[in-house]
């Protein structure tokens, strides 16, 4: 088995490489499976444990876990800060791809040997095998790298819904956005670009800034700014050849938060999606008075319950996988280290150094 590490406030991802037991008289696997009895801080809590698994039943497919990611929410879900609070005791982890090993007799879309992430949170993707019903999976290329397959449930759909369902954007409108190089970050960039949109990115100065802004404008931002550079007074006239931004992406909050609201046009929307910075969004008065701007959240894990079976979810997830096969979307950055660090993986998951 291994760990697989995505740097830069990219998810941690966990590869597995398994070994299945099959006795002689009865079918049964013996999955290594990540376990917490008691809400903790992961390292502290976390088992790597043994337990059988059964044959899948008539509508459940048996899975080979290959690799799943070690995402902010899988780390809040472990410590009980997470909205959602799984019953005890629980198997980490939300998203995952896998290998179908078995099918049972109702499973008709799925087949041995195809690739399938699981669509659904909360399952506990943190083991080697396990049983899912078909309809918390969805078949994808097998060609797709392990990597990006195993990061496509939550961050992809997260940067997708927040460009499509706030503001009506047309081509040559402009986004902003601070975590610009986080994970989310990093596909609105790409998502902006093949959509023709403008998209101005912030993240907070580094040694290798200069690196950074590079590289986020190869996947396609129009401008990247330091928080100190959005927090000058004439940062406007530095982005005046770019159209006031209708649509802002918050992940950090506090005062780059507002400072990224002055920004925006009139009527325009700032959407949050995370607080990485533990401070409060703060709106400034005349935004609200003289702009008239809104201010709205998004959590994927309730869009994706509310959408669960809807045209909507389905055809977000056959552009997103076209995208990614056509290399449109472009993976994360990753390094592998073995599961039996494990609990080296979730404590490096927790340092705030590199995190946007």
């Amino acid at each position: 088995m291994f760990l697989q590490l995505l740097r830069q406030h990219i998810p941690h991802t966990l590869q597995r490489r398994a070994t299945l037991i099959e006795h002689r008289k009865t079918t049964c696997i013996c999955a290594q499976s990540l376990q917490y009895c008691d809400y903790g801080e992961p390292a502290d809590v976390l088992q790597l444990v043994e337990l059988d698994l059964s044959e899948p039943k008539d509508n459940e497919v048996l899975v080979r876990l290959l690799a799943a990611p070690i995402n902010p929410s899988d780390i809040n879900t472990i410590q009980g800060k997470y909205p959602v609070k799984l019953p005890l005791p629980a198997i980490a982890g939300n998203e995952g791809v896998g290998e179908v090993l078995r099918a049972g007799a109702n499973v008709q879309k799925l087949k041995r040997g195809q690739r399938v992430v699981v669509i659904e949170s909360a399952l506990g993707t943190w083991r080697t095998h396990a049983n899912f019903s078909e309809q918390q999976l969805l078949g994808i290329p097998n060609k797709l790298d392990l990597a990006t397959a195993a990061t496509m449930v939550v961050n992809p759909p997260t940067a997708y819904r927040m460009l499509k369902d706030f503001v009506p954007l047309a081509q040559g409108d402009c986004v902003i956005q601070n975590g610009a190089n986080s994970a989310v970050g990093q596909i609105v960039h790409q998502l902006c670009k093949a959509w023709g949109l403008k998209s101005i990115g912030i993240v907070r100065n580094r040694p290798n800034l200069e690196e950074l802004k590079t590289y986020l404008k190869l996947l396609g931002a129009s401008e990247v700014l330091t928080e100190e550079e959005l927090a000058q007074k004439d940062v406007a006239n530095k982005l005046c050849k770019l159209p006031a931004p209708r649509l802002a992406l918050n992940c950090v909050g506090g005062k780059n938060a507002s400072d990224m609201a002055k920004l925006l046009a009139v009527k325009g929307v700032m959407v949050t999606y995370g607080g990485m910075s533990r401070k409060p969004v703060v709106i400034p008065t005349p935004a609200l008075i003289f702009k008239n701007i809104s201010f709205c959240g998004f959590w994927v894990t309730r869009w994706m319950r509310e959408h669960k079976g809807k045209p909507t979810r389905d055809k977000m997830f056959a552009e997103l996988i076209e995208m990614l096969d056509q290399g449109k979307l472009k993976g994360v950055k990753h390094e592998m280290v073995p599961l039996k660090d494990y609990k080296k993986a979730v404590s490096d998951a927790l340092d705030l150094k590199g995190m946007v």
